[in-house]
């Protein structure tokens, strides 16, 4: 069996990629939080073979290394990781604290960066054409108060998956991006009812980014269907303008 890594995977976007995953393919998922085990229980009644929840702190960079080589390696050959966990800071640049954005970054961007390391690794040492996808924003794309440092830890990744792919593809190895609009989930809870009409209204349906969705996307650029696509950006964002 090969497994495809899925970080975030206790909850919102990433615990629907997941579903989605087991529900209509054959690979496992190696599912990385830091609540990862203790919201494992319904997914390991229905596929106890196929899903392999990891405890696991993002912002601990440095042991990104021992977690593939004690834990993932050991599970099976990767075909896929989705960069999926984020953690948002959100101010306006006027009152940037140095400690919370370097916390983000190690989430967003270093963890990120080094589990497709590891994951890359994987596969070219099984000889896997694999796929990677990473989760960004569209905030990356479009101005929103108080995102400026939160949509440059995801345009960081998004230049990091163009050319990831450029490095890679030789070899069969694909990256791409999905830029959601903004969901109803957990890091949008500190918004006002107001604060999210406004948000909807720059969008042209009008309304929230369905999650399903978003994970329907995920699914297609794992897949052999997408074969040809790569070093590319899908937004799923309801038409935000």
């Amino acid at each position: 069996m090969k497994w495809i890594i899925v970080t975030g995977d206790s909850r919102g976007v990433g615990r629907e990629i997941v579903h989605q995953i087991l529900a209509e393919t054959d690979f496992g998922v190696i599912g990385i939080s830091r609540s990862s085990e203790d919201a494992a229980g319904e997914l390991l009644a229905i596929y106890p073979d196929r899903f392999k929840p990891l405890s696991y702190d993002l912002t601990d960079v440095d042991g990104i290394k021992p977690l593939y080589m004690e834990k993932i390696r050991k599970i099976g050959p990767i075909y896929g990781l989705v960069n999926n966990s984020a953690m948002a800071y959100d101010d306006i640049v006027s009152n940037l604290n140095v400690q919370q954005l370097q916390t983000m970054f190690q989430v967003n961007v270093f963890s990120a960066m080094h589990l497709s390391k590891y994951a890359i690794r994987d596969m070219l040492l099984h000889k896997t054409q694999g796929s990677i996808v990473h989760i960004s924003s569209i905030s990356a794309h479009t101005g929103y108060k108080g995102l400026s440092m939160y949509a440059a830890s995801k345009g960081a990744m998004e230049a990091f998956s163009k050319n990831t792919a450029r490095e890679w593809g030789s070899k069969g190895i694909r990256s791409n991006c999905v830029v959601p609009g903004f969901m109803e989930t957990s890091m949008s809870t500190t918004l006002t009812e107001d604060q999210k009409a406004r948000i909807y209204q720059r969008t042209s349906l009008k309304k929230e980014t369905d999650i399903s969705s978003v994970a329907s996307t995920v699914l297609f650029l794992l897949s052999d269907q997408a074969k040809s696509i790569t070093g590319t950006t899908i937004h799923v964002d309801n038409g935000t303008i």
